[in-house]
């Protein structure tokens, strides 16, 4: 932990001190990165890449909330969450993913939201999921999502880990047809679901695919990557950083010196970077209950970003 001090030059004074009401009584700010960073963060406008089925701009850092958002008003924990959606907007990303298996995620978003007043003027791309099976089923949940998001249109309804996805598309294409969700898409995390993620890229007509990449979890790169971008599908990363496990063994590990030369200040940058850099990638979604990583990742969308030749020569043996 370290002492408050001045607020870095990309903060706002208005939410540094949000940052600071959000913590318990006796506390101090902790390091602003998930690491110490190796340089000051330079306030930049985060990047944006079209949406291939409708070219509309979207901000290619997000916010996923797996677990950091399962949180109940009243603790320390939901405290912090209106930071860390002070933190995205600001840096100008505006895509929140949650599920119905999130436990409370969804429902804490929506309240969240409320209470920011964002949904009004449509920054949030709110993006979520239908996870169960049978038709009857798949409405009652959406709807659900719909409640406790407190909205009535759901910029992305994604099918889960490909649960019934025949049933849930059928719906989805009516419902997008009478403005109730605004693009479509399936979801997986795992290589093993590649062969059938990649049958359904082939077969249906989708906007998104949400998968996971990360320096440490490339299988994506060999057919799903270069399928999408064939197909015209944008592709929202999870698990950036190896579901959290690659970023935990790297951080107690100095940058390298070239992380300064691609405008990465911590590791979570370099990770972040990486992902970004595949030209099929639309978005990645780093999940985060702290403010602080929230505007660290979310400045990794800013810049320029290497290509796959720079990682080959710079990078071979992170995450392996």
């Amino acid at each position: 932990m370290t002492s408050t001090g001045p607020p870095p030059a990309h903060l706002t004074r208005a939410l540094f001190l949000r940052l600071l009401a959000a913590l318990p009584a006796g506390a101090v700010l902790p390091s602003f990165a998930q690491q110490q960073p190796a340089q000051p963060m330079q306030q930049t406008k985060m990047n944006t890449r079209p949406i291939p089925s409708t070219q509309e701009a979207l901000p290619v850092i997000g916010c996923g909330t797996w677990i950091g958002f399962d949180q109940r008003p009243g603790t320390d924990e939901y405290r912090r969450l209106p930071g860390v959606l002070d933190a995205l907007f600001a840096a100008g990303g505006k895509v929140i993913d949650s599920s119905p298996m999130y436990g409370r995620s969804e429902e804490t978003t929506g309240e969240l939201l409320a209470a920011l007043k964002q949904r009004e003027n449509r920054e949030a791309f709110l993006a979520t999921k239908v996870w169960t099976s049978g038709r009857e089923a798949g409405v009652a949940q959406m709807e659900q999502s719909f409640a406790r998001l407190r909205t009535q249109r759901i910029d992305l309804m994604q099918v889960h880990n490909l649960v019934d996805w025949k049933t849930h598309l059928a719906t989805l294409r009516g419902w997008k047809d009478k403005g109730r969700v605004r693009y479509i898409g399936i979801t997986h995390y795992t290589a093993s679901a590649y062969g059938e993620v990649e049958a359904v890229l082939r077969a249906e007509k989708l906007d998104f695919l949400q998968i996971n990449y990360s320096l440490d979890a490339r299988e994506a790169e060999q057919r799903l990557l270069p399928l999408a971008a064939e197909r015209g599908v944008a592709v929202i990363v999870n698990m950036p950083f190896g579901g959290g496990g690659l970023l935990r063994r790297l951080r107690d590990q100095p940058l390298p010196a070239w992380a300064g030369e691609i405008g990465c200040a911590s590791w979570a940058q370099v990770l972040l970077k990486f992902v970004l850099s595949h030209p099929a990638v639309t978005c990645t979604i780093p999940g985060t209950s702290r403010a602080e990583h929230m505007a660290d990742n979310a400045a990794a969308g800013a810049g320029s970003f290497p290509d796959a030749a720079f990682w080959r020569s710079h990078a071979p043996s992170i995450g392996r």
